[in-house]
């Protein structure tokens, strides 16, 4: 039941964002080498035909020595109509030249863009190996040993849900190729899902419900994972918000702030009924708390 009611509106919207990406990455790479290899084939034919051309200039020159001896108003005729056409031939020479030369550049460039890409953000990385490797792997890897790899990353991805794409990788030793074709393929078939944080790419699998994975989406940091750390060191007892600001060193605005962000998520609730009662974390937030831990336990140690 959780499955169908998270992969209609998380793994369904992300899926096809992933593919269009890979559609686009492939694409692009086509155009690149087709560019490439046009520009070397035409430089090619141009090489091929200078010794044409360098006979033809040879009878040219024959031809104009003949026609020295020729009277003189023939050799003004063609000298007269022959100097533009020289010049018209110089120019679509050079054009020539150029054109082989910006093939080239373009498709180098174009490729070298997806490799600069792929070295600064994770999520580019992976839709360029799912969109380049994962073809040729899908025909050089046999069913038995795709079937162990894809129960590893379940298995991994079950126990440690939010792990992004590296930390996965180097957690079960796979290569960049391999964990991207797997990771395709289960979220192609509805196993897993995946969405974009940041730089990063992170999986989980589909069978979680809406309010695991808005929280797994949206973990908890920076000062309200502070603040969630400190009243969970005191218990049920809780502590007030004067004592929170004082121990974090923050202001009572910005604690008032993000208390009440954290009250409205059901992080953290009142320790009493009184008029300003302590702080205490919920057991939602304690929850939150322990997957945050988890998550930056395992991608600090990846």
């Amino acid at each position: 039941m959780s499955n169908h009611l998270t992969m209609p509106v998380i793994g369904r919207a992300e899926l096809r964002i992933v593919m269009e990406g890979v559609r686009t990455v492939r694409i692009v790479a086509a155009l690149a080498v087709a560019a490439m290899l046009a520009g070397g084939w035409m430089m090619n034919v141009s090489s091929d035909n200078q010794p044409l051309d360098f006979v033809e200039d040879e009878a040219r020159g024959e031809a104009g020595a003949f026609a020295d001896t020729a009277p003189e108003e023939d050799s003004r005729e063609g000298d007269d109509g022959g100097e533009p056409e020289a010049e018209q031939n110089q120019g679509e020479e050079e054009e020539d030249d150029v054109l082989p030369e910006q093939l080239i550049a373009g498709g180098a460039g174009a490729l070298g863009s997806l490799l600069i890409g792929s070295a600064f953000f994770e999520f580019i990385k992976v839709t360029v190996l799912v969109a380049l490797v994962s073809p040729m792997l899908a025909r050089m890897k046999s069913n038995r040993e795709d079937m162990l790899t894809r129960g590893r990353l379940l298995g991994y991805l079950e126990a440690n849900p939010g792990i992004h794409f590296s930390a996965l990788r180097d957690a079960l030793g796979l290569a960049n190729g391999v964990t991207a074709y797997h990771l395709n393929f289960l979220e192609s078939s509805g196993q897993i899902i995946s969405w974009r944080d940041g730089k990063l790419r992170r999986y989980a699998i589909s069978s979680l419900t809406k309010e695991e994975v808005s929280k797994i989406r949206n973990p908890i940091s920076g000062t309200r994972l502070a603040i969630l750390e400190v009243l969970a060191d005191t218990g049920n007892l809780g502590m007030s918000g004067p004592d929170i600001s004082k121990k974090l060193q923050i202001s009572r605005q910005l604690l008032s702030h993000h208390l009440s962000e954290l009250r409205n998520g059901g992080m953290v609730e009142a320790a009493s009924e009184s008029r300003r009662p302590n702080w205490k974390v919920s057991n939602s937030g304690l929850d939150a708390l322990t997957a945050s831990k988890e998550v930056s336990r395992i991608e600090a140690g990846a």
